[in-house]
C-alpha cells in the first residue's frame, strides 16, 4: 500500500498521547511539559495529543487543560499538530472545552464517547455533531468502549463521517473488522489507539497511531511506520515485534499506561512527576520490571 492509498493524516502519522507532567507537589509542571514535548518532536512525533486519558484528563481542571495547550503550542510552534482531549460525560461541558481548545491554539479536538451514562447510538451521534458544530475545529472521535462502556458502532461513524469537521478516529475498539469497514466506506483518518495495533491498522490503510508507549520510545515507534512506507514490510514487522515486550509491560500488565509511562520517564530522567489520585505510582517491583524490559528493547533497537 502506498501513502496515496491510505486514509488522509490530518494530524500527522506518529502521534504521542503525552502524559501531563506534575511537580512533586502535584501541580501542573509547564516547564516539564515543554521539555517533554520538545523531546518527543525531536525524536519523531509529528503530532501530540494532550489532555487525553494518558494525560490524566479526569483529574486536571479546565484551566490546566487550556494552560497546557497554550504552553506546548508556544514551545513547538507549527512544527507538529496539536490535538487536545475535550471529552466528558456532559455534552455542554464538552462543547465548552472544545471552544476553549480553539482559543488555546489546538489544531483539533479528541472527543471520547460520553462515559458511564451509556447513551444509545442516536444520542451519541447527536453529541458528536453538537460538539463539531460548535467548536469549528476538526474532530477526532475516540472509540474506547472498555473505558466508557459504550461503543461507537461502525454505522454511527459512517454517518458522522458526513460532517465536514468529523475527520478522524482514535480506535481502541479491538474490532479490526469494524475498523476496516469504516476505512472502506469513509474518508475518516483512522489512528490506532492501542499500541499493539499500530502496524496492523497502518497496513490496511490507517493514517497512523496515537501511542502511549511513544512517551518513552518515540523513535522506535516511528521507525515501524517509516519501514512500512519504505516498502520494507518484513522490516516493519520485525520492528513492531521488537516493541511488543514494552507494549505488554506498559499497557497489559495490570497498571494504567499513565502510571507505567511516568515510571519509565522518571527512570530516564525526563519530566513526569507523580500521578494524581485515584491513580497510584508504580511500586518498586513493578518499576524495576519496567526498567528491565525497556533496557532490553532499547538494546535491540540500538543494534538493529
Amino acid at each position: 500500500m502506498t501513502n496515496s492509498d491510505r486514509s488522509p493524516a490530518p494530524f500527522g502519522r506518529a502521534l504521542c498521547a503525552m502524559i501531563t507532567p506534575f511537580t512533586e507537589a502535584g501541580a501542573l509542571d509547564l516547564d516539564g511539559a515543554l521539555r517533554l514535548a520538545g523531546r518527543l518532536v525531536r525524536e519523531g512525533c509529528d503530532g501530540l495529543v494532550l489532555n487525553g486519558t494518558t494525560g490524566e484528563s479526569p483529574t486536571t481542571s479546565d484551566a490546566e487543560k487550556s494552560a497546557l495547550v497554550r504552553a506546548v503550542r508556544e514551545a513547538v510552534g507549527d512544527r507538529v499538530h496539536l490535538v487536545t482531549g475535550v471529552g466528558s460525560s456532559d455534552t455542554r461541558h464538552t462543547v465548552d472545552l472544545a471552544l476553549a481548545a480553539g482559543e488555546a491554539g489546538a489544531d483539533g479536538v479528541l472527543v471520547v464517547t460520553p462515559y458511564y451514562s451509556k447513551p444509545p447510538q442516536d444520542a451519541l451521534e447527536a453529541h458528536f455533531t453538537e460538539v463539531a458544530d460548535a467548536s469549528g475545529l476538526p474532530v477526532m472521535l475516540y472509540d474506547i468502549p472498555g473505558r466508557t462502556g459504550t461503543r461507537i458502532e461502525p454505522e454511527t461513524m459512517i454517518r458522522l463521517a458526513a460532517h465536514p469537521r468529523v475527520v478522524a478516529v482514535k480506535d481502541c475498539s479491538y474490532d479490526f473488522l469494524g475498523a476496516q469497514k469504516v476505512l472502506a466506506l469513509t474518508d475518516l483518518a483512522y489512528y490506532a489507539g492501542c499500541d499493539e495495533h499500530a502496524l496492523a491498522l497502518y497496513a490496511v490503510g490507517a493514517a497512523g497511531y496515537v501511542s502511549t508507549v511513544a512517551n518513552v520510545v518515540p523513535g522506535p515507534m516511528r521507525a515501524v511506520l517509516d519501514a512500512f512506507d519504505a516498502s520494507d514490510t518484513a522490516g516493519a514487522a520485525l520492528l513492531m515485534r521488537r516493541t511488543v515486550p514494552l507494549i505488554e509491560a506498559m499497557m497489559a500488565a495490570g497498571l494504567p499506561g499513565t502510571v507505567t509511562a511516568k515510571a519509565l520517564l522518571t527512570a530516564l530522567g525526563l519530566p513526569s512527576g507523580p500521578v494524581r489520585a485515584p491513580l497510584r505510582p508504580a511500586g518498586r517491583e513493578a518499576a524495576d520490571g519496567l526498567r528491565a524490559v525497556l533496557a532490553r528493547v532499547t538494546d535491540e533497537f540500538a543494534v538493529a
